[in-house]
C-alpha cells in the first residue's frame, strides 16, 4: 500500500484508523490528518493540547465549503474551548469534539450523505 506524502485531493472515506494512523484512498499515513471537501492533508498534531487555531487554519481557508467540523481529540473526549470554537463559528463552521474513533465513524457517515463535513483527527493506537 502506498504511503501518503502530504496532500491528496478529493473526498475520501476513512478505511481504517488505529496503529497511530489512517488508511484512505488506497494509501496509509502514520500521524494525524485533516480531511476537508478539497482533500486530506497531514496535520502535525499529536495530542489535543497542541491544537491551536493556527493548526486549524486549513479549515478556515475552506470555510465556504464546510458546515460541520469533527475534531477527533485522541483516545478520549476533550472539551473544545472557546478560543478554538469561536473563530470557527464566526466562519460559519459548527464544531463537535469527540474521541478520534467516534469522529472518524461520524465523518464517514456524513461523507456518505454528501454533507459539507470536515474532520481534524488526532492519530490513536
Amino acid at each position: 500500500m502506498p504511503r501518503f506524502e502530504g496532500f491528496v485531493p478529493g473526498r475520501f472515506p476513512l478505511d481504517a484508523i488505529g496503529a497511530g494512523g489512517f488508511r484512505f484512498a488506497g494509501m496509509s499515513h502514520k500521524g494525524s490528518i485533516i480531511a476537508t471537501p478539497a482533500g486530506i492533508r497531514i496535520w502535525p498534531v499529536t495530542r489535543f493540547a497542541e491544537v491551536t487555531i493556527e493548526s486549524l487554519q486549513p479549515l478556515l481557508d475552506e470555510a465556504g465549503t464546510i458546515d460541520f467540523l469533527l475534531i477527533g481529540t485522541g483516545p478520549d473526549i476533550a472539551f473544545i474551548p472557546p478560543a478554538l470554537r469561536d473563530p470557527l463559528k464566526q466562519a460559519g463552521i459548527t464544531v463537535e469534539g469527540m474521541a478520534t474513533g467516534a469522529a472518524a465513524r461520524t465523518y464517514n457517515v456524513l461523507v456518505g450523505e454528501d454533507r459539507r463535513v470536515a474532520a481534524a483527527l488526532i492519530a490513536v493506537d
